[in-house]
């Protein structure tokens, strides 16, 4: 049987593939085994992320196998939930491993120890602000956005905003799903990164109190998220071509 706390943690995060593509007018499937969307998704998202483990390997593959066919010009990539596939064999190549991570909703809010005088954490209200995050968190001026205004007007996402003063320095995204919140594009200063993390963290639990928070990690990140509480739930592999 999967932990329900890994379970939780994979559906988030489909959930939130899901949200990006329709927001995109491409809406992706839900199937017993994987999340799929037959469409070019935007970047950074996959194409497939499965929902179950080896049982459903077979069934993971004809549904990959499925979407090559339909996609001869390649460029697909698969959220490998369990890390349970071997995708080499269709013409993918492994481009990171991570940590599924879940946080009691028990556990208090970390107090950070920066100076927290002239810092403030807000959510973000208007297309203007989307867009000023999305060019802070891209680092650059992207080609096409990514994240579009229709994603302030759904109650289950909340993206955050770091400011030191009155600049934009950092900041993360939330979704809601079900019992918990997803946590994600974490973005922050690289001066006492651990407090601007508990700043974010402290912002979203405010937002939707009560409630697990789950997401995955890698690296320094990863040593962030449990200084933080966070426990490690499982791993992930995504593939690309």
């Amino acid at each position: 049987m999967i932990p329900n706390h890994l379970q939780q943690a994979i559906d988030n995060n489909a959930h939130w593939c899901e949200t990006i593509c329709a927001a995109h007018g491409i809406p992706g499937e839900f199937h017993d085994d994987l999340w799929l969307n037959r469409h070019q998704v935007p970047r950074f998202y996959p194409n497939a992320v499965t929902l179950t483990p080896a049982g459903g390997v077979a069934r993971q593959l004809a549904a990959i196998q499925d979407l090559l066919a339909a996609s001869p010009a390649g460029g697909l990539s698969v959220k490998d939930s369990f890390n349970t596939l071997d995708l080499k064999l269709l013409g993918f190549r492994s481009l990171f491993e991570a940590t599924w991570l879940w946080r009691s909703p028990d556990l208090p809010k970390w107090v950070a120890p920066i100076d927290h005088d002239h810092i403030r954490y807000a959510q973000v209200q208007t297309d203007a602000e989307l867009t000023q995050w999305e060019q802070m968190w891209s680092g650059d001026q992207p080609a096409s956005r990514l994240f579009l205004p229709t994603l302030l007007d759904d109650p289950n996402v909340a993206f955050i905003a770091a400011y030191r003063q009155q600049q934009l320095v950092g900041g993360a995204i939330a979704n809601r799903t079900g019992d918990v919140v997803g946590i994600s594009n974490i973005v922050v200063p690289d001066d006492d990164p651990v407090s601007w993390w508990a700043g974010c963290l402290s912002a979203i639990i405010d937002r939707f109190p009560g409630l697990a928070l789950v997401g995955y990690e890698q690296g320094d990140e990863l040593a962030i998220a449990q200084e933080l509480g966070f426990q490690a739930v499982g791993s992930l592999r995504v593939w690309t071509q």
